[in-house]
């Protein structure tokens, strides 16, 4: 794996969302392909609330959504963000009050509201999905409050986009059968999507609710919401339940505003003619959509083009380990050991590169920390197995035992071959780590070798002192993972 280097100048840009039931506001800071979020504040304004009777902005809701920009534009200019872009989608798109607010904004606090087309909308919110998911393959189904937007993703380009108005806050006032209306306005729209796609990836609050609600039913025991995957017939078993469910229930399961729960029957009823209409393999979560969608906008290709995972890792050494540069030479003297090299590359290096850079936490706690940062993390282009995998393989970095009883409700989510994956990883990052130090030159030097039935590591006499008793017990505890015996050789 090529591995850049080089990182993009260290920017704050926020971006604005004003949407029909939310504005948001978001503000990335650090590595731009993988980005962190140094701040993230939402309003449950309810702009679109009522606007299929009146045509016009809630009052209410307008007054909080203004109320919330001046609290933004304050707040940006105490981060010192270098760039401020503010979005409004469907609700101010379609109002007949408008342009007025976006006129009022700009007056008040600065900032300057662009409204996005339906088709733009769901270009940011596909770029957003392309942020976590490059190559990604599928449809995806962006779900506002007053709009729903699907966009086809064929390996990583984005084709076709449509808008409807099947959104919660637009079918409260359908008039005649509903479920018709949905499933009407659905086909038609097929029309012009007729493809197979494999993978529905389902952006927007109230997709992340049913989610989390479906997680809380299933007792998942990894609550991050980014790839989680649902089969057809869980899904099902989930909607036919939100259907009777009341909204206490809800509450009961979920820490969801109750703005936010109160959209949730009306969402499950469009995704369960959604996909009984596109009839795809499997449903995944993003929690990358249309405010990401805004940050991807703004990358040079170059910088798209980059593994979002890689890229985090990267930074994350860059600024936390201890010796920046050596995880990639870490990552190559253990990949031999494996038995599929190339396959095994990737979750190697980003394991390496985040070997050390919890070193200055409490040692008696390190591999928690280290297990928590990978299994929980803002980590883009990491499939739940993945995120499992890499935790536990610095568990094994940082624990001889590997155990901890967090993992074991995790184990699940991995088969055999992963689980002593992770191990080998792990205690050859162990074994590296106490050979070299941080001392690059020292593991081009030093040889593993694997014969029948030994592991032996080889160092010639330049690097001889870097042997010891700690560094044989680590060999013998990576060989009997492997089934061998460990064997130092001074050549």
């Amino acid at each position: 794996m090529k591995i850049t280097t080089k990182f993009a100048a260290l920017e704050r840009v926020g971006v604005i969302d004003v949407g029909s039931n939310s504005v948001r506001m978001v503000v990335f800071d650090g590595a731009a392909r993988s980005p962190a979020y140094f701040y993230n504040e939402k309003v449950m304004c309810g702009l679109g609330k009522g606007m299929s009777e009146t045509g016009r902005l809630n009052p209410e809701g307008r007054a909080r959504a203004l109320s919330a920009m001046i609290r933004f534009a304050a707040l940006a200019k105490s981060f010192k963000v270098q760039s401020l872009t503010a979005v409004a989608t469907a609700a101010v798109r379609e109002a007949e009050d408008g342009p007025a607010f976006c006129t009022e904004v700009l007056e008040k606090t600065g900032i300057e509201v662009s409204v996005a087309s339906g088709v733009e909308e769901a270009r940011l919110s596909a770029q957003g999905v392309l942020l976590g998911w490059p190559g990604a393959d599928g449809l995806v189904s962006d779900i506002g409050g007053a709009s729903m937007e699907l966009v086809e993703l064929n390996d990583g380009d984005i084709g076709e986009r449509l808008t409807s108005s099947l959104a919660p806050l637009r079918l409260a006032g359908v008039e005649g059968d509903l479920d018709t209306h949905i499933r009407d306005t659905l086909h038609g729209l097929r029309k012009t999507l007729p493809k197979d796609y494999p993978t529905l990836f389902l952006v927007g609050g109230s997709y992340r609710a049913i989610a989390k609600l479906d997680m809380a039913r299933r007792d998942y025991p990894l609550q991050v919401l980014h790839e989680y995957k649902l089969s057809r017939a869980r899904l099902a078993e989930t909607l036919d339940w939100i259907e009777t469910a009341t909204l206490d229930e809800f509450r009961a399961l979920s820490s969801t505003s109750v703005d936010r729960l109160m959209l949730v029957p009306m969402a499950a009823r469009v995704l369960r003619h959604l996909v009984d209409v596109f009839d795809p393999k499997e449903v995944a979560i993003s929690s990358y959509g249309l405010r990401e969608g805004m940050l991807y906008e703004q990358m040079p290709e170059d910088l798209r083009a980059r593994d979002p995972l890689i890229e985090a890792c990267l930074f994350s050494e860059r600024t936390s380990a201890r010796f920046p540069g050596f995880g990639t030479e870490l990552a190559h003297w253990i990949l031999p050991l494996l038995p599929d090299p190339v396959r095994w590359e990737r979750i190697t290096l980003a394991a390496a590169l985040l070997h050390d850079v919890s070193w200055r936490s409490d040692p008696s706690s390190r591999a928690e920390e280290c297990f928590d940062n990978a299994s929980r993390g803002n980590l883009g282009g990491l499939d739940h197995p993945g995120r499992v995998l890499l935790a536990m393989a610095l568990l094994h970095r940082y624990r001889k035992s590997g155990k901890l009883d967090k993992y074991k409700a995790l184990r699940p989510l991995l088969n055999d071959e992963q689980h002593t994956g992770a191990q080998v990883i792990g205690q050859a990052m162990r074994l590296g780590a106490s050979l070299a130090g941080g001392d690059r030159s020292v593991l081009r030097r030093a040889k593993l070798v694997q014969s029948e039935g030994v592991l032996e590591l080889q160092l010639p006499p330049a690097i001889a002192a870097f042997g010891g008793e700690v560094v044989q017990t680590r060999l013998g505890e990576l060989a009997q993972s492997m089934g061998c015996e460990g064997r130092l050789t001074l050549t």
